[in-house]
């Protein structure tokens, strides 16, 4: 394996202006050295994290899909970060990872927010994917998905070396974001790659940024403050790989079957 080279986009996004959004994160991204391999963005990028799903969605052949394809093209780099979809009669928070060749992956967000009635604007994922951008092996999780350490847990069937959250995380409850980021990192012998937003969003919930790439050790390798911004890393796999080897924890690691519906009350 390759380093792989990280950028993160901290964004105060506009509320429901996803043309301005597209602006002002192109801007971030024409401001990037030369050789990222993979960009990322927050959770609704677009949009915000709306409860509008029927007026805010987009389709998979939407003008985000295709700026997300023309932005990957242009910077030969993978772009990754979640949209409001509509596919077929449901809406989905689906994070979409768009390579440079204009192939695409997806993960639609399992765990929804019920204190904000995601539950009943949006249809829940139910599939585990793994992702690969050069020889890594990436696992994408959305915002409230970090709360649950089942759904994320690294094991042999499912197997993985960076777990990448993007998000609309509050700034009340900013603590458990950092703390959960590391614990998470801790706890799977792997990379976490975290990206939040900041400002304040059209229900006047404040967002303090905090995104953070994190090694397995839990050390944060490099953080955003609650300003905008972006930050760049390259991810080496040979500490990684070293580090599983000398402490192959995962061997006792528990085994368990995922059941229920997140959809139920």
């Amino acid at each position: 394996m390759s380093p792989l080279s990280i950028a993160m986009i901290q964004a105060d996004l506009h509320w429901h202006d996803a043309k301005a959004n597209r602006t002002v994160l192109a801007r971030s991204i024409e401001r990037l050295e030369d050789g990222v391999d993979l960009v990322v963005l927050p959770e609704m990028f677009a949009t915000g994290f709306t409860m509008d799903a029927p007026d805010q969605a987009e389709t998979m052949d939407g003008a985000t899909v295709d700026w997300l394809r023309e932005t990957a093209q242009r910077h030969d780099a993978a772009v990754c970060g979640s949209l409001v979809i509509a596919d077929g009669e449901n809406y989905y928070n689906r994070f979409i990872l768009m390579h440079a060749n204009g192939d695409y992956q997806t993960y639609d967000k399992r765990h929804l927010f019920r204190l904000a009635g995601e539950c009943d604007h949006y249809s829940a994922g139910d599939t585990l994917e793994t992702l690969r951008v050069k020889d890594w092996r990436i696992r994408p999780l959305v915002c409230y998905d970090l709360r649950f350490p089942v759904w994320s847990r690294r094991s042999r069937e499912h197997d993985y070396d960076l777990l990448l959250y993007v998000a609309n995380w509050p700034s009340p409850r900013h603590q458990a974001w950092e703390t959960l980021l590391r614990a998470r990192a801790i706890e799977n012998q792997c990379y976490v790659v975290g990206v939040n937003r900041v400002g304040t969003d059209g229900n006047d919930v404040p967002y303090a940024g905090g995104s953070a790439i994190i090694d397995f050790f839990g050390n944060e390798l490099v953080k955003l403050d609650d300003q905008a911004g972006d930050a760049t890393i390259a991810l080496e796999p040979e500490p990684l790989q070293r580090f599983r080897e000398r402490f192959p924890f995962d061997i006792d690691a528990d085994t368990f079957a995922i059941t229920g519906n997140t959809q139920d009350a």
